[in-house]
């Protein structure tokens, strides 16, 4: 065999593989390669029967849809992308879990790409990298304060959602409504008959934290209460249980309310093992409504935030963008609920 066959022979067997084709999927269901691309596109005009038949043909030879071919002719991807700073906070966690959902409900995929912090450096780093992904549009978990700022911006040509943030009109924004939770936190604390609360906080460079706690302050101060030093924790239960520590060496504490339930639960060990019950000597209000929170002992008053209507929301919003229907700019905001349980109770000098 002279060198020009042997190089075929070599080219062929390097070759990998050809995958089962739509004309293969057409043949076994004993239909169209049209009607093959019509389903594989999702579009509706196909008999449901003869569309179950399909599916299965593809399910049974393994074929899958050339996304990019799909692309071409719809000018779709059917992917968003979704930019988060971390995956260690509940809220965080539970927002993505949420995205994710409403996305496949919708037929969409999604691409995380994470940062390592919250700055513009990291944050168009990660559209440099979406960009390598064939996305239709992005959502952007950064949990800080670097889009508010008017001298950070994001790429422009991309549809973008933002939760958790305060960007204003600029880009579209998802939120819940942080600062009606904290003032029902407080305020709860307050007609209970405590003088104060004391509030242990989130990050200084955390939007939501912030949030929570300039309303903690704003409703002490229109309740003409004494505004006590805040407390800064990082979301973590251990970070809660050491300021309790501390908390537990004072007499003059009623009430805490703790900007995440995590912190909470840590002020509440703190507090069981200094001998101080909850709630008969100290009130803990919590934040966030983690499944978990109804089995603390003693079950945690809290205020829940829908993380699903913010999914849902931010997958709107976003798909209005990429069909082209409305720029969804502006702060979409989720009402949270106060949800009591046995963690707070009128305070014993008022009983």
């Amino acid at each position: 065999m002279n060198s020009r066959s042997d190089s075929v022979v070599s080219d062929a067997q390097q070759r990998p593989p050809r995958g089962p084709s739509m004309a293969d999927v057409a043949a076994l269901a004993g239909v169209s390669a049209q009607t093959v691309s019509r389903v594989a596109n999702g579009l509706t005009n196909v008999d449901p029967s003869t569309k179950d038949r399909v599916v299965a043909a593809m399910n049974e030879i393994g074929y899958r849809p050339n996304s990019a071919a799909r692309a071409l002719k719809t000018g779709r991807f059917k992917s968003i992308g979704v930019i988060m700073f971390t995956l260690s906070t509940f809220g965080n966690m539970r927002t993505l879990d949420a995205i994710a959902t409403a996305a496949a409900q919708a037929g969409y995929s999604i691409t995380l790409i994470p940062i390592a912090l919250p700055t513009q450096v990291e944050l168009l780093g990660a559209f440099s990298r979406l960009g390598e992904h064939a996305v239709d549009g992005a959502i952007v978990i950064v949990e800080s304060h670097i889009l508010d700022r008017s001298d950070v911006s994001l790429p422009t040509g991309l549809p973008v959602v933002i939760v958790d943030s305060d960007a204003g009109d600029t880009y579209s924004v998802v939120d819940t409504d942080q600062a009606a939770g904290a003032r029902d936190a407080t305020r709860h604390l307050l007609e209970l008959g405590h003088r104060t609360v004391w509030h242990v906080s989130g990050p200084e460079g955390s939007f939501s934290a912030s949030r929570r706690r300039d309303s903690w302050e704003a409703t002490l101060v229109a309740a003409g209460a004494e505004v006590p030093e805040v407390l800064i924790g990082d979301w973590t239960a251990n970070s809660g249980y050491l300021h309790g520590l501390e908390l537990a060496k004072r007499d003059d504490v009623t009430a805490v309310f703790a900007a995440n339930d995590q912190m909470a639960l840590g002020l509440m060990r703190a507090f069981h093992e200094n001998d101080i019950a909850v709630p008969d000597h100290i009130s803990v209000v919590g934040f966030d409504d983690m499944q978990e929170a109804s089995s603390f002992w003693p079950p945690l008053t809290t205020v829940h935030q829908d993380f699903s209507a913010v999914g849902r929301l931010c997958l709107e919003k976003l798909l209005d963008q990429i069909d082209g229907s409305g720029t969804s700019r502006g702060v979409a905001v989720i009402p949270t609920t106060l949800i009591e349980r046995q963690s707070t109770a009128a305070p014993a000098s008022a009983i």
